[in-house]
């Protein structure tokens, strides 16, 4: 959310075009309504992975692919990450961020990684029976993919800091500089082609259709809430770089679509939990 945007908009006045200022009337809307919404996105999360561990612990025997539990387990180890991160964010939201840029940068290190290793997670459990069984191969399998979404999410990092002392933003460079294109790239790659590869191949290989009618489309949930955020940085980028003719309407609308895609995806970690529970009971 508003952490992880840029500083371009912060003073009211976005851009001047024909000598007409632009005024930005999204922030002090952000700033009012994302602090409670992380703050219930939080509880909503912490229940439903609490709830989806317990009923792992209870009874393991009931999870099986392709609801299986070493994957469950590591999408709620995913999520829990996530949500961990979302009361320091309310928090700089609303009182501003007072924690310095190696906090902030660690905060997007980590919230990349929770998002990066969950898509990744998603896909290997919709292409086959890799976590059919917590085995050699599965474990190894699951080292790999974290370390490959740490690696992932490092550009994230990089490419944050601390604007004007208070706002721990999501940009703090240039739109062209390249760590943010390899950032925004990796964010695409995962974020969109990656489910789109995915669901065409679905299409296409009865196997996969038939893991989907078995449930597990109902992890695609993941994927489904982060696509509009995904297309919106896309749209962020072309904006800003000038590829599309920049409007003071244009701006102003686009800043509201990027926030609710935003907040779209955060739900995530609150419905994720929950819809395995209502799958592992039905």
């Amino acid at each position: 959310l508003s952490s992880f945007y840029d500083d371009s908009y912060s003073n009211g006045t976005v851009l001047d075009y024909d000598a007409t200022p632009c005024h930005n009337h999204f922030c002090p809307l952000f700033q009012r309504v994302a602090p409670p919404f992380l703050a219930a996105t939080c509880a909503v999360a912490a229940l439903g992975t609490g709830a989806l561990l317990v009923a792992l612990a209870k009874r393991p025997q009931a999870w099986r692919w392709p609801q299986s539990r070493a994957l469950v387990a590591q999408l709620a180890l995913g999520t829990a990450l996530f949500a961990a991160l979302l009361p320091a964010l309310a928090a700089g939201i609303a009182r501003g961020w007072h924690l310095g840029t190696g906090p902030c940068r660690l905060t997007h290190l980590l919230w990349h990684w929770s998002l990066f290793a969950q898509a990744l997670l998603v896909a290997s459990g919709s292409c086959g029976a890799a976590w059919a069984r917590w085995d050699p191969r599965s474990r190894r399998l699951a080292v790999a993919l974290w370390a490959v979404a740490l690696l992932l999410a490092t550009p994230a990092a990089l490419v944050s800091g601390v604007a004007a002392g208070t706002s721990c933003v999501r940009r703090s460079v240039g739109i062209l500089a390249p760590a943010y294109l390899l950032h925004l790239t990796l964010c695409l790659c995962l974020l969109l082609l990656l489910p789109a590869g995915l669901l065409l191949a679905a299409l296409a290989v009865p196997r996969l259709r038939a893991s989907w009618a078995a449930g597990a489309g109902l992890i695609w949930l993941f994927l489904g809430l982060w696509g509009p955020y995904g297309a919106g940085l896309a749209g962020e980028f072309l904006l800003q770089a000038g590829l599309l003719e920049p409007t003071c309407g244009s701006f102003e609308h686009f800043d509201l679509a990027l926030g609710l895609s935003e907040g779209l995806g955060v739900l995530h970690c609150g419905l994720g939990p929950l819809a395995l529970l209502l799958a592992w009971r039905c």
